[in-house]
């Protein structure tokens, strides 16, 4: 599990759905929650809280991902690669700490990722999971 902790910068309602904002050392996060404000009273700006979120839903990119819809990107550096036959995991230090992703191998060879290269980190908004 990936866990980071910031706090609540903004807070958008429709019906039973909230898009949350959340501050992690300056990098603003997005979360979609099935919480209010009214009905979680963690749910208000300022409120710290924790962002996790699971290794197998950290998308890895190599190059320019400005022309994609994801939101919460985190550039990088490959800092180790755990390889093994179907599977691999990354450890990518970014300026908010070191984020896990669990991808094929074959991603990792297919993009060419080695150790110190730079890639990004992206998570999907409706990824994140808020806690207290």
């Amino acid at each position: 599990m990936n866990i980071l902790k910031g706090y609540i910068d903004a807070i958008k309602v429709n019906g039973e759905l909230s898009i949350v904002h959340v501050n992690v050392a300056g990098f603003i996060f997005s979360t979609i929650v099935i919480d209010t404000p009214e009905t979680a009273s963690f749910l208000k700006v300022k409120n710290e809280v924790k962002i996790i979120f699971k290794e197998t839903e950290v998308i890895i990119g190599v190059g320019d991902m400005s022309g994609i819809s994801l939101r919460n990107k985190m550039v990088g550096t490959v800092m180790r690669i755990d390889a093994d036959i179907l599977l691999s995991k990354l450890t990518v230090k970014t300026g908010l700490g070191q984020i896990s992703s669990i991808i094929t191998s074959n991603a990792v060879k297919q993009l060419k990722i080695k150790l110190g290269m730079e890639v990004t980190a992206m998570v999907k908004t409706n990824e994140i999971i808020l806690s207290k």
